[in-house]
């Protein structure tokens, strides 16, 4: 019998009796094997005994990124040192790293979590998947490269960058799956066309992640590539890395694990739930992560529950595709403005290409302006600049209430990136 990383609930209530002795075995061994979490119960009044069902979640407090960078080196510990096997690292670029501690046991759920997406995704042992994220102390190039391995596929860890090595090993060794950020799969798949290289290779899927990517970016890749499917997959270092949740091919939606974590949608202002359909902040609570665990940690990240099933029959929930992060919102004349919103309005005007800049400037004694460079699609002639700009204008104006300006640049004028593409600029100061 051929092996499934899925989780085999036949009803949601079984799902949720399993939550419930998750999250009571999580505020146990919390309590008992970390100080700093001993001491935020304590404070908030909250004893492991008070755990009787799922509702007693939100009596507990909440965890931020700075408790884990004031814990710095080991935050959140909760086991014995000599039981911690490895630590991985966020990506951040200023202070002090958040660096997450794990047993030998988180990693093999982490790696089982993984194949699942890649499960989910319909990769078999047949398929070669070329892994074009960063190694080191992130967790990406790991993640990806070791869950691989647990599906039993084949991995070519090739890390991110280097296009002549990526061009070849697609040729040489025929990859079925490639592995990477949306800026990355979008700089390949111009290189591959550029080379004269599509009819060579052997890409079927590639799976993204770490980075928004709006529809007309996706269908860009897809056409250019011939691909038969693209896969969002999700998850961050505090909650053991990527591979936490993915669309499945249905594409209704990012189911997520929720047999490993239980996921609030809290309004990030006043951090209670929002309605459903509403965007709110991601809250996460592990239910066996042992070395680091997490409980109501605000990851940040922006998105909206979905409430409907999949069609797949999946009984695993979903929420929608990241937005954002709140700390990334930016708040226009009194109006707040998601990244992900100005994705989804341009993937709306049919010249729009895939590539954006959002330019911010403070003039005219402190009123702030916003200003879209935006590259027409391949094929559509700048000449008609002037209308696209109006199209964009009126669209934004009418979807989030804002004025803004356009600058119309041709195609292949804004830059590329092997990582995460760099969209926002605000210069106001």
């Amino acid at each position: 019998m051929k092996k499934t990383f899925m989780p085999q609930f036949t009803d949601i209530g079984q799902l949720f009796d399993h939550q419930l002795e998750g999250l009571k075995w999580t505020v146990a061994h919390a309590f008992n094997g970390s100080p700093f979490y001993r001491k935020q119960f304590e404070e908030a009044g909250v004893a492991p005994s008070d755990i009787s069902s799922l509702n007693d979640l939100t009596r507990l407090p909440f965890t931020t990124g700075t408790h884990l960078k004031e814990g710095y080196p080991l935050p959140l510990l909760s086991v014995p040192q000599k039981d911690v096997v490895r630590i991985h690292a966020s990506s951040g670029t200023t202070g002090k790293r958040k660096i997450l501690s794990y047993t030998q046991n988180d990693l093999d759920v982490w790696f089982d979590m993984f194949a699942r997406c890649y499960e989910m995704a319909g990769l078999t042992e047949e398929d070669r998947v070329q892994i074009a994220v960063g190694y080191g102390v992130w967790t990406a190039g790991m993640g990806f490269q070791l869950g691989c391995e647990r599906l039993g596929a084949m991995a070519i860890p090739v890390g991110p960058g280097n296009i002549d090595m990526q061009c070849q090993f697609l040729v040489d060794l025929q990859p079925t799956v490639f592995c990477c950020t949306a800026s990355m799969a979008l700089l390949m798949a111009e290189e591959i066309n550029k080379r004269g290289l599509k009819e060579k290779i052997n890409l079927k899927k590639i799976i993204f992640g770490s980075e928004r990517s709006s529809s007309a970016m996706r269908s860009k890749i897809k056409d250019l590539l011939g691909l038969e499917d693209m896969f969002d997959i999700t998850g961050m270092t505090e909650l053991y890395g990527p591979g936490t949740g993915l669309d499945c091919p249905r594409h209704e939606g990012i189911h997520y694990w929720a047999d490993k974590y239980i996921l609030e949608i809290l309004n990030p202002d006043t951090l209670e739930p929002v309605e459903d359909g509403e965007v709110g902040e991601m809250v996460v609570t592990t239910l066996c992560k042992e070395a680091a665990p997490l409980i109501r940690y605000r990851t940040r990240d922006l998105t909206r529950k979905i409430t409907k099933p999949c069609s797949c029959g999946n009984i695993l929930f979903m929420h929608d595709k990241i937005l954002g992060r709140s700390d990334d919102m930016i708040i226009l004349r009194g109006v707040n403005i998601y990244p992900g919103q100005i994705d989804e309005i341009l993937s709306s005007i049919p010249e729009v290409g895939s590539e954006y800049q959002l330019h911010l400037e403070r003039k005219d004694g402190g009123k702030d302006y916003m200003t879209i460079k935006a590259e027409v699609r391949q094929g559509i002639d700048p000449i008609n600049a002037n209308q696209i700009k109006d199209k964009i204008k009126k669209t934004v104006q009418s979807k989030i209430m804002v004025s803004c300006d356009a600058h119309i640049c041709a195609h292949g004028e804004l830059p590329r990136f092997e990582g995460k593409a760099k969209r926002i600029f605000d210069n106001r100061g």
